[in-house]
């Protein structure tokens, strides 16, 4: 993510980027996971269509112009991905094809996470979380289980936590990285 969402940076198109992610996730999630009474996926397609798919697409061409390669890539293919899911849910599909189509894409979550590595706990979870969730959401609809299913929604809904936790700990200055132990005492460096 080029490090763009740290505590302290200032407004950017990945800090708008992973607040779309973070609530279009948890959107998707929840309604994944019956929690709430009456609310299921599909009640999270317009969210979905409008702020996962064009709002992220948008967030990535911004990241592009700015020099953002990771993140321009990493929000335009997930943009294409809530476009696609928003315009496509209600047809008539079978499980192996909607199974199918997750595991596609939780494949780019796995390259997003691999992509992601060292630009922030927050960052890299979100992605390796939506694609542990994406997994389960394809298991659960090759084996036909709603219990696997809704472990993928909570999946999901982690991941949203953790990309909103993350775009909001950049505008409120909170901490971005989890605390970790030290190797060495104070003023000493890795190298020496």
């Amino acid at each position: 993510m080029d490090n763009d969402v740290s505590a302290g940076s200032a407004f950017s198109a990945s800090v708008l980027g992973h607040l779309a992610l973070g609530l279009t996730l948890l959107a998707f999630g929840i309604g994944h996971t019956g929690v709430l009474d009456g609310v299921t996926a599909a009640d999270a397609v317009t969210l979905a269509l409008y702020v996962g798919g064009i709002g992220l697409f948008i967030a990535g061409l911004l990241e592009f112009r700015a020099g953002h390669s990771f993140t321009g890539t990493a929000f335009a293919a997930l943009g294409a991905f809530w476009f696609t899911w928003g315009t496509g849910a209600g047809q008539q599909v079978t499980a192996e094809a909607a199974g199918s189509f997750l595991i596609l894409w939780a494949l780019l979550a796995l390259s997003l996470t691999v992509g992601a590595t060292g630009a922030g706990p927050f960052v890299q979870g979100t992605y390796a979380l939506l694609g542990v969730a994406l997994v389960l959401l394809a298991v659960g609809q090759f084996a036909d289980s709603s219990g696997i299913t809704k472990v993928g929604g909570w999946f999901a809904v982690v991941a949203g936590v953790a990309s909103w936790y993350g775009a909001t700990a950049a505008l409120a200055h909170w901490p971005a990285t989890l605390p970790g132990r030290r190797a060495a005492g104070r003023n000493v460096t890795a190298t020496g």
